[in-house]
């Protein structure tokens, strides 16, 4: 289980997202971006509310509970 807030940058991290449906929270830099559940990833990017979000530029936060 994932704690609020936790920061997910593993392919399992995502993977339990989308498996469990949980939700994220999306950052760039300290500026929130999106929040939604993960609809597809890979080693670049994750794609969310049919958004492409690249891994190295935006920080994704766990939002169990949303």
């Amino acid at each position: 289980m994932y704690i609020n807030g936790q920061h997910l940058f593993e392919d399992r991290h995502f993977l339990d997202h989308i498996e469990h449906e949980v939700p994220i929270q999306i950052y760039c830099e300290r500026e929130h971006s999106d929040i939604g559940f993960i609809e597809q990833f890979s080693a670049d990017y994750v794609k969310v509310n049919n958004v492409f979000y690249n891994r190295d530029q935006f920080t994704f936060i766990s939002r169990p509970g949303y």
